[in-house]
């Protein structure tokens, strides 16, 4: 393992806790500008976020109606009644964003699709990178102000759907997550800073609380005038 890798995730919490968990469930209040650019009708209600954390499946409740719930996979992505009904559903979801830009208006199932995988990605970094199939290297640091962060590279295996297929990832002299970058594909590639704050412990695992997701401008810049996402995160519990 990636020398760097292995101090993030034992900073994180180790390998060995995070094996003794299938799922993770937070609270999530979520904000920021994209959402109305894609014509999304984000519930700014708290909801509850449910993922494995050793293959990528995800849920969100709830959604739409306050019985119905999604269910997301790489390969499919579902709305759901509590019973287990769907009420809609859609299988290669990823082939749905073709031709997508960042102000295309999404339906509820690109929206649960984004969510999914997303939310997939957040809650199980830094440990997703010491999965299968991910091929890891470190990159040059990012200066923070009077800080400076060393950087991971994560190229992600085909079988895992996420923002883009490469992505960085800066951790603290802690070997805590601070920033995570990328390029969001399904709404035409735009470049993305996100930083994360206020991290707290549960189970003996770290997790940020806050996510503040920008536009990434040049050299590396995010420009704090375009906050796109906002993510407070609460209750987390593990199962």
């Amino acid at each position: 393992m990636n020398d760097l890798l292995a101090q993030a995730i034992a900073a994180h919490g180790g390998l060995d806790r995070w094996s003794n968990f299938r799922k993770i469930t937070a609270t999530i209040v979520g904000g920021g500008g994209l959402w109305s650019m894609k014509g999304a009708d984000l519930d700014p209600n708290p909801r509850e976020m449910t993922v494995t954390l050793h293959e990528e499946w995800a849920s969100v409740s709830p959604f739409g109606q306050p019985d119905w719930h999604t269910v997301f996979k790489p390969g499919r992505v579902a709305i759901e009644t509590a019973t287990g009904a769907v009420v809609q559903e859609r299988s290669d979801p990823r082939a749905s964003f073709a031709g997508h830009v960042m102000n295309t208006r999404w339906d509820p199932l690109h929206l649960a699709y984004f969510n999914g995988y997303a939310m997939w990605t957040y809650l199980t970094t830094p440990f997703l990178m010491a999965m299968p199939g991910f091929e890891v290297a470190e990159i040059s640091p990012w200066q923070e102000g009077g800080e400076l962060w060393r950087g991971l590279r994560a190229r992600f295996p085909d079988n895992i759907a996420s923002h883009s297929k490469e992505q960085d990832f800066y951790f603290g002299a802690d070997f805590l997550l601070r920033r995570h970058d990328y390029h969001v594909d399904v709404a035409g590639g735009f470049a993305t800073a996100q930083y994360v704050h206020d991290i707290v412990e549960v189970e003996g695992l770290r997790y940020p609380t806050k996510r503040f997701a920008y536009v990434r401008g040049p050299n590396l810049k995010p420009i704090r005038d375009l906050l796109l996402v906002s993510i407070d995160l609460s209750h987390f519990r593990f199962s």
